[in-house]
C-alpha cells in the first residue's frame, strides 16, 4: 500500500476550497499553510493564461526531512504518509531545508513543524483527505497508487504526469497532470511578499520574526542575477529570461531565512573550538618541544569556552530550546544532527579530561587521549557539512569542497586565536607561534583554493549557479570580494608573509576571524535567498 495524490491542471480552477478545507480539518493558523494554490500568469495580454498549482507535501518514499529530523518527529508509515509528531519535535527547521518543495512550516502556536500529514486521521478511519472532499471539480484525487483497480493508478497509468523536482531522487508521490514548468518550477517567476487577495504578507510568528531579517526579497535576488548577466545582454531581457514571461499572482508567505546569524555564529565558533585544540594535537605530533603546559592548558580552556557557546548558540536557534536534551536523549541516528550533538559532548568530555590531567600534571595516559579527541576534533570540525548536504533543498550546500571548507577554516581559527592571544600576553610558547603563523598562511591558501574549486566547478542545478551568481556579482559580491577574499584572507596573508612581527600579527589575527564568520555567514544565507515553492 502507497498513498499518493494526482493533482487534475484541467480540472483546477483556483477556489482555494482545498485551502480552506485543510485549515479548517487540522486548525492551521492564519499565515501558514499546510495546502495552498500558487497562481502564475504567463504570456502577454491579450494571449495569456492563469496557471493553478496545488502545492503541498510530496509523501516522497525517499523523504529527506525525515532523514534529516533529529527525533524522528517526522516518520513514514507503512501506507507511505509522511507524518509528523509534533511532541517530539524540537523546533529545529532542519525538515524544513531538506525540503525541496516548502511543504513544511512553524506553527506559531505550538512552535513546532507542521505540514500536510495526508489526514491521516481521516485515512485511518476509511475517509479520503478533507481537500480531496472539498473540491468542487475532483481535481484532486487520492488513494493508494499500489492498487490496480483505483482511480490514481488508472490515472497514473493513462495519463502524461509530471513531479516537482524530480532530480532531487525523493521520489515524489504528488503528480500534475498538465502541468507547466513555470508553476512547477520555484525560480522560473518571481516571489513576491504581496499578491492580490493576499495581506498575510510576511506571515506569522517564526516567519514574520525571521521576515524582518531579510535584506531583500527573492525579487531582488533575480533582478541582481540579471544585472549580473547585463554584459551579455540588457538586464530587462535576462529578468524576462529567468521569469520564463511569466509572474505570480498569488502564493504563501516567504518564510525568510530559516537559518540565520545563529546557525553562522556557530559554525564560528565551533571552527574556534575544534581548530583551538587541532593546533595542540599537531605541534604534539610534529614537534611537541613546542609545547608547555601553559600552551596546552590555554588551548583546551579555548576549546571548553567556544564548545560551550557553539551550544548555547545551538539551543538559541531552536524554536522549542525546552526540548534541547531530546538530541541526545531521542536520537534518529540518520541525521547528523544527532551525531553533531554526540561529537560536540565527547569533545567536551575529552577536552575536561585532559584539563584536569594536565592542570594536576597526570601525564601518563593522555597520548591515547590526545588522539582520540583529536580525532573527535575534526569530527565536530566538519560534521556540519555532512548536515548541510543533508538538507537536499539547498543545492549549493551539497558541494563536495563543503567538509574540507570547515577543516580548513578550524585550523586557521585556532591558530588565529594562538596567534591573537601570543601577541598580546607572553605566557604561550614563542615555538608555537611561529608554528601557528605556516598554518594560517598555509591555510589561508588552502582556503582560497577551496573557494575557488566550490566557486568555479560546474554546477548541476540551476539553483546552485544563481547561488554562485549571487555570491560572486550579485548582493553579496562586495560583502564577498572584500569581506571575504580580501580582509580576510590576502591582508593577512601579506602581513604574515612579509612582517611578522607581534605587531602585525594581532591584526592578521583579528581579520582571518572576521573573514572566517563573514564566509560562513555568506555560505548560510546566500542559498536560503532562493524560493523552493
Amino acid at each position: 500500500m502507497k498513498f499518493g495524490f494526482i493533482i487534475d491542471n484541467r480540472k483546477c480552477i483556483g477556489c482555494h476550497a482545498c485551502t480552506t478545507a485543510c485549515k479548517s480539518e487540522h486548525e492551521v493558523p492564519v499565515g501558514v499553510n499546510r495546502t495552498w494554490v500558487k497562481q502564475v500568469e504567463k504570456g502577454t495580454f491579450p494571449n495569456t493564461r492563469r496557471l493553478f498549482s496545488v502545492m503541498r507535501c510530496n509523501h516522497c518514499t525517499d523523504a529527506p526531512c525525515v532523514d534529516i529530523c533529529p527525533v524522528e518527529a517526522l516518520y513514514t508509515r507503512e501506507d507511505g504518509i509522511v507524518d509528523f509528531d509534533k511532541d517530539r519535535c524540537i523546533g529545529c527547521k532542519s525538515c524544513m531545508q531538506a525540503c525541496p518543495y516548502d511543504a513544511l512550516y512553524i506553527d506559531p502556536e505550538t512552535h513546532t513543524a507542521a505540514k500536510c500529514n495526508y489526514c491521516a486521521h481521516r485515512v485511518d478511519i476509511g475517509l479520503e483527505p478533507a481537500c480531496v472532499n472539498v473540491c468542487p471539480e475532483h481535481a484532486i484525487i487520492s488513494g493508494d497508487m499500489e492498487d490496480p483497480d483505483s482511480e490514481i493508478a488508472t490515472l497514473l497509468a493513462r495519463q502524461s504526469v509530471k513531479v516537482r523536482k524530480a532530480e532531487k531522487g525523493t521520489n515524489p508521490n504528488l503528480f500534475y497532470i498538465d502541468a507547466d514548468d513555470l508553476s512547477l518550477n520555484p525560480t522560473a517567476t518571481e516571489k513576491s511578499d504581496a499578491y492580490f487577495w493576499s495581506s498575510q504578507g510576511t506571515g506569522v510568528g517564526h516567519f514574520a520574526k525571521e521576515a524582518e531579517k531579510m535584506a531583500f526579497s527573492n525579487g531582488d535576488v533575480l533582478q541582481a542575477l540579471a544585472q549580473s548577466q547585463s554584459s551579455q545582454q540588457p538586464a530587462q531581457k535576462s529578468v524576462d529570461v529567468l521569469l520564463g514571461k511569466g509572474h505570480r499572482t498569488y502564493d504563501a508567505p516567504d518564510k525568510g531565512l530559516l537559518w540565520g546569524w545563529e546557525v553562522s555564529a556557530y559554525v564560528w565558533t565551533k571552527a574556534i573550538s575544534a581548530g583551538a585544540f587541532l593546533v595542540i594535537f599537531l605541534a604534539w605530533l610534529f614537534d611537541s618541544n613546542f609545547l608547555d603546559t601553559n600552551t596546552i592548558l590555554f588551548g583546551l580552556g579555548t576549546g571548553l569556552v567556544f564548545l560551550l557557546l557553539t551550544g548555547l548558540l545551538l539551543i538559541k536557534d531552536l524554536d522549542r530550546p525546552d526540548r534541547f536534551l531530546y538530541v541526545l536523549l531521542r536520537p534518529h541516528w540518520k541525521s547528523w544532527l544527532v551525531k553533531g550533538g554526540y561529537a560536540i559532548t565527547l569533545y567536551g568530555g575529552l577536552l575536561s579530561l585532559l584539563f584536569l590531567f594536565y592542570f594536576i600534571n597526570f601525564n601518563t595516559i593522555t597520548a591515547p587521549l590526545l588522539v582520540l579527541t583529536g580525532i573527535t576534533a575534526v569530527i565536530v570540525a566538519v560534521y556540519t557539512a555532512f548536515l548541510f548536504a543533508q538538507a537536499k533543498g539547498r543545492d549549493f550546500w551539497q558541494s563536495p569542497t563543503l567538509a574540507l571548507h570547515m577543516l580548513v577554516h578550524s585550523l586557521m581559527a585556532g591558530a588565529a586565536v594562538f596567534l591573537m592571544i601570543g601577541s598580546v600576553f607572553n605566557f604561550i610558547n614563542f615555538g608555537i607561534l611561529e608554528f601557528c603563523c605556516w598554518i594560517l598562511m598555509g591555510g589561508i591558501a588552502i582556503n582560497l583554493a577551496t573557494i575557488l574549486v566550490e566557486l568555479t566547478i560546474t554546477h548541476p542545478t540551476e539553483d546552485a549557479k544563481k547561488t554562485v551568481d549571487m555570491i560572486t556579482k550579485g548582493v553579496y559580491k562586495n560583502t564577498f570580494w572584500l569581506g571575504c577574499i580580501l580582509v580576510g584572507n590576502i591582508i593577512p596573508f601579506l602581513l604574515l608573509y612579509f612582517f611578522s612581527t607581534n605587531l602585525t600579527d594581532l591584526p592578521a589575527a583579528i581579520l582571518v576571524l572576521i573573514g572566517i564568520y563573514i564566509t560562513e555567514n555568506i555560505w548560510v544565507q546566500a542559498p536560503q535567498r532562493l524560493p523552493l515553492s
